[in-house]
């Protein structure tokens, strides 16, 4: 029990390390990545204490290189998948009523281990598994992961120290209590961060946790339950399972047990699971939270009084950064006519300068894409493009899978603002421009904002305040996170909360208080000191 009202440490944001040539980091990583690459590894279910072998293995392959093999995961069947939720609802007691405090610690300590110990491990880890450069996976599995495990340690206390008033002879109090069941969570390949953080946001406020990673983030997954278990986390709390996605799924949605979802991943595959929800909704004990963060199609707009400079390499930076395979990526460009000879000009400039191949040799900006479905998806579209009569690929438009799943950056553009690229979403390192005539400003801010199902990210550029202020209210529903004279990639755990709606999911902002208040299911418990001994109030006098 607590005796004390406890402080946590103030979170601060994990400084990002420069990995420039000759830098201790620099050697370190590199070592380390040698070391994974040649060894092979066997990734078990991990259900409580026991690490499952299931015999049902699946091999792991680097998409820049993928011939060669990395090592296997094993797969659950739906056996498994029942032994994960009554070990989850085993553990939840003891879990729920640990006092805060140590579950607090119990993820600042791993959260000091990504940041140090296991740095240049969980950093190598998604550059082999994943096809980073460094300093992509640096910024997400080593210091956003730092991050997300921080700040919402400072965000749980904070909702804890939310109370009502009290009135005379009355306390008023609010607990925050965990979810009565387990909470599902499903992570995507391209955010060690993000698959890290959705299990442990979940955990951290109390509940217990199923976690499906992706099949193409496992390798760096294996890692991050190494740093859970040597943080701490007890056995049980979050139990790693892998295989067939629908089967798990839908063993899980049939527990009465089931108490929520937090989920980042496509747009088609969330509405199915919340369509089983509904379908199921009488088998539960409780309403199930629903938490989600889908697709997107995420646009650049420049008004005629932008620097070109500026927009160019938001372009460049938002639109082929980790091969374009953020949720957030830069897709969909409206340029004004009179800036394009310029923007152009830099742009290939930008993008001739680019370099593609591994992610071990750090002179790299490019790497692959994730794997081959996503390969042959994107080359589809570029060969359309090449034929179209209403589309051009003004750079790039190359690809190659003979060693690695390579597409070379690629810039589209078209005299239709409802070309196939301007709306669909690809999910790779290819960008669609339209242009608009200089006068047309306004009509194509209506544009932008009827284009597109998804509104998770978005970015204005403008050297007048009046239209910038002109955007922001125009495109106020077309981006959860919107960003003025930036890319719109890039959001910061504790400075832009992130999550769009529309079909980009439920908006409940990963790395902020929003998304922790789903996972608690308060009690307010009101006492009063001297209980009324008569019904009669005073209005009934005589």
């Amino acid at each position: 029990m607590g005796k004390g009202f406890f402080h946590v440490p103030v979170a601060v944001n994990e400084p990002v390390k420069s990995y420039a040539p000759g830098s201790p980091e620099r050697e370190e990583v590199l070592l380390t990545y040698k070391d994974l690459y040649n060894k092979k590894v066997e990734v078990p279910l991990y259900i409580g204490p026991d690490e499952v072998k299931t015999g049902d293995t699946q091999s792991m392959h680097p998409p820049h290189d993928h011939k060669h093999n990395l090592g296997v995961f094993h797969k659950a069947k739906k056996k498994h998948i029942e032994q994960a939720i009554a070990t989850a609802l085993e553990a939840r007691e003891k879990w729920a009523n640990l006092d805060w405090e140590q579950r607090a610690a119990v993820f600042l300590k791993a959260a000091d281990l990504i940041g140090g110990k296991y740095r240049a491990k969980i950093n190598a880890a998604t550059m082999i598994g994943q096809s980073k450069n460094i300093y992509q996976a640096e910024i997400d599995a080593a210091c956003e992961l730092c991050d997300f495990l921080r700040f919402n340690v400072e965000y749980m206390s904070q909702i804890y120290d939310e109370q009502p008033e009290s009135s005379d002879g009355v306390w008023n109090r609010i607990e925050y209590r965990p979810l009565e069941g387990f909470v599902y969570a499903i992570t995507p390949f391209n955010f060690t961060a993000i698959a890290g953080n959705l299990p442990a946001s979940a955990a951290l406020m109390g509940n217990v946790a199923i976690w499906k990673p992706s099949d193409s983030q496992i390798f760096s997954a294996q890692v991050i339950m190494e740093i859970f278990k040597e943080a701490g986390v007890p056995d049980g709390v979050i139990n790693m399972v892998m295989g067939d996605p629908v089967m798990i799924t839908d063993t899980i949605l049939a527990s009465p047990d089931f108490a929520g979802i937090h989920f980042t991943g496509s747009t088609t595959v969330f509405k199915g699971i919340w369509q089983k929800i509904g379908n199921n909704i009488q088998k539960y004990k409780t309403y199930p939270r629903i938490v989600g963060e889908t697709g997107g199609k995420d646009f650049i707009i420049a008004h005629p009084t932008s620097n070109a400079k500026q927009v160019a390499t938001a372009i460049a930076r938002g639109a082929f950064e980790f091969q374009g395979q953020k949720c957030s990526a830069a897709s969909r460009v409206y340029l004004p006519e009179s800036l394009w000879p310029e923007i152009k000009e830099h742009l290939t400039e930008d993008l001739n300068s680019f370099k593609m191949g591994s992610p071990e040799d750090m002179t790299n900006f490019i790497t692959a894409v994730i794997h081959e479905g996503s390969f042959d998806k994107l080359a589809k579209f570029i060969d359309q493009a090449k034929k179209d009569k209403n589309a051009e690929v003004v750079i790039g438009g190359n690809y190659d899978k003979s060693e690695g799943y390579f597409i070379e950056p690629t810039v589209i553009l078209t005299s239709d603002p409802h070309y196939t690229t301007m709306e669909t979403e690809l999910f790779g390192p290819v960008v669609t421009i339209y242009l608009y005539k200089d006068a047309a400003w306004e009509d194509t801010l209506k544009l932008v904002d009827e284009t597109s199902i998804y509104g998770l990210t978005g970015a204005v550029f403008s050297g007048d305040r009046y239209e910038l202020n002109k955007a922001t209210k125009m495109l106020q529903n077309a981006a959860g996170n919107f960003y003025l004279n930036d890319k719109p990639t890039g959001a910061v755990v504790g400075q832009q909360p992130f999550g769009g709606a529309r079909a980009s999911g439920t908006n409940d902002k990963a790395g902020s208080k929003l998304n922790l208040l789903r996972w608690v299911s308060p009690r307010l418990i009101k006492e009063t000191y001297d209980a009324p001994k008569d019904y009669r109030y005073p209005f009934l006098g005589e």
